[in-house]
């Protein structure tokens, strides 16, 4: 899913800042770079201050226009540090990463960032189905290039985590458990089986079955995983008589 969505920055000037927004993608596992009509190529600074994620870097794709890095995606957030006279729709960057998520299952997803002095025009800005408006301090929201892509990215992999483990609960409601009474049957079989072989003395019973208790109650055995214990001790059994 995070493949699907594109990291753009329009029009870099700093080599470095090549580098430095690699290192924040790849952090969060995010890869897909583009790279509209930089000022310059990426060289040996962007990668050194990659920081390892050079693999980013030489992966990115150059290309001359907005259009270009667009083209294929079914969502295009801009991001914009101003207000501007043209009201759009808005998003924070928590809304933008379950946003992107939602939509990378689907179709690419594009997140452009502009450039480090101007950021993107309003031209640029139009061809967005959302403006990303980051909160920062009003009396100081100072953030360079790959700060804002690692507060993105960072929100990215989160709504991405959040979506992964909700599919986990889902997946484990579908698990088939077996119903309270036939647990209570297993009880039964495993007690007479623990009695006839000698492990709990009639006299002297302690507490084995209240811990095995425990121990299967924290386990919560699936149906066929109870069926496979009944398996066993009736097996002992048979063994038993031979």
């Amino acid at each position: 899913m995070l493949e699907n969505i594109r990291i753009i920055l329009v029009e870099t000037s700093h080599t470095g800042n090549m580098g430095s927004t690699a290192r924040a993608m790849k952090t969060m596992g995010l890869t897909n770079l583009y790279f509209v009509n930089p000022k310059e190529k990426p060289d040996s600074h962007s990668i050194a201050l990659s920081a390892g994620a050079s693999d980013v870097i030489g992966n990115a794709h150059i290309v001359e226009t907005i259009d270009d890095a667009i083209e294929g995606c079914g969502l295009v957030i801009g991001t914009s540090a101003r207000n501007r006279t043209l009201s759009w729709p808005m998003l924070a960057p928590r809304e933008c990463g379950e946003r992107c998520v939602k939509e990378a299952a689907n179709k690419p997803v594009a997140v452009i960032f502009g450039r480090e002095r101007t950021g993107l025009t309003n031209e640029e800005l139009q061809k967005c189905d959302y403006h990303l408006y980051i909160p920062t301090n009003p009396e100081y929201g100072s953030l360079n290039l790959a700060m804002a892509v690692q507060l993105v990215c960072y929100e990215i992999r989160m709504a991405a985590l959040a979506q992964q483990e909700k599919q986990e609960e889902n997946a484990s409601s579908e698990i088939d458990y077996p119903p309270a009474e036939d647990i209570e049957r297993f009880y039964v079989h495993l007690e007479q089986v623990l009695n006839e072989s000698g492990f709990i003395r009639p006299k002297h019973p302690g507490q084995v079955m209240s811990r095995l208790r425990r121990l299967f109650t924290r386990a919560r055995p699936e149906t066929q995983e109870l069926h496979i214990l009944r398996g066993i001790l009736t097996s002992v059994e048979k063994w038993a008589k031979k």
